[in-house]
């Protein structure tokens, strides 16, 4: 409703798999390799992605790839299988260290990076593989990629004229959902503020088509077309000084979408947490990431580096979040 079909299915919805093929106890490790664990801890989220899992491991895409050099999407169906398949206990995440700058072009070798830049760029590096293929190709279509059809939405902007009541509406995809904390103890009370109206008045007021002059107007985000993973990043660094906002964010095993919706009368839009990314350290120039995810038998299992160690879902459920991965 409101957006452009798409003009071609690049990958049928009805092949993605949301639920695990096969169940089994945590797979392998990974070795730090020097300032690494940013890398580790968003591999391994990745890794128990379940739909996203089910892909890889199916080997499809291999099977089909024509990519010369650099493929996102070859690589990491080599390393989810390495790594769920593997006889030892933990492993070196080779395929991506060797791609690393490939991945994005600002990362330097033995560098701490950050987790989420490190994810934005692994998740855009694999979209751009799914579009290798094909040229030309209108947003819309742009959108049906696996990956995107996994991991994006839409997320609507609504502004409203004070002046003549006219609405503008305008569409933007989106692999993730950035989300300030500075005024939120907790994951709901970010995402009510993420769809609160913004006034535009004063230097940031907005130009009407319709009154055909600058106004006072509202705006206001909703999410259009929920994902089927829903990846939140907890804004805990400043951009400025790297400082970090190390307050306890509350955030829940089951989480419901539909209050933040456009849509927001309807069923329920229910998604169970599955990955923790955690940052421990006072800036974004140090520390140490890991994380806590949920394997395919149902555990939870903290990851860090080649550590992978059985937990009980309330301490995944008690830790300084940096990214929430939930699963529809």
């Amino acid at each position: 409703e409101g957006m452009a079909p798409p003009r071609k299915i690049l990958f049928p919805p009805e092949k993605i798999c949301m639920v695990w093929q096969q169940r089994q106890s945590a797979g392998a490790g990974l070795f730090n390799v020097g300032n690494t664990c940013f890398l580790n801890a968003v591999l391994q989220c990745l890794t128990y992605t379940p739909p996203l899992a089910n892909y890889l491991l199916s080997r499809e895409h291999s099977q089909a790839c024509h990519q010369r050099g650099f493929c996102m999407m070859c690589i990491m169906e080599a390393h989810v299988n390495k790594v769920l398949h593997s006889s030892v206990s933990a492993i070196l995440p080779l395929a991506v260290l060797k791609v690393f700058r490939s991945i994005g072009e600002h990362f330097q070798p033995g560098r701490e990076e950050d987790a989420h830049d490190f994810l934005c760029c692994t998740v855009n590096a694999m979209q751009r593989a799914c579009l290798s293929a094909s040229s030309d190709l209108d947003t819309s279509s742009q959108s049906t990629t696996v990956v995107h059809q996994i991991f994006g939405g839409f997320l609507r902007s609504r502004v409203t004229c004070f002046s003549c009541k006219a609405i503008s509406d305008s569409y933007e995809a989106f692999l993730d959902v950035p989300l300030d904390i500075k005024a939120a103890s907790s994951l709901t009370a970010a995402l009510q503020d993420f769809v609160t109206p913004e006034h535009l008045d004063g230097e940031n007021c907005f130009k009407c088509n319709t009154c055909k002059k600058n106004v006072a107007a509202s705006k206001r985000f909703t999410v259009h077309c929920a994902p089927k993973v829903l990846t939140v990043c907890l804004k805990r660094f400043d951009c400025f000084t790297g400082g970090k906002i190390s307050k306890v964010v509350e955030y829940p095993e089951f989480l419901d979408l539909r209050p933040y919706m456009s849509q927001a009368e309807g069923e329920p839009l229910h998604y169970s947490l599955y990955a923790v990314l955690v940052h421990s350290g006072a800036s974004c120039h140090g520390g140490h990431y890991f994380c806590y995810t949920k394997a395919s038998n149902g555990l939870w299992y903290q990851m860090d580096d080649e550590s992978v160690e059985l937990r009980c879902l309330d301490s995944a459920l008690r830790q300084q979040a940096y990214l929430l991965f939930y699963v529809r």
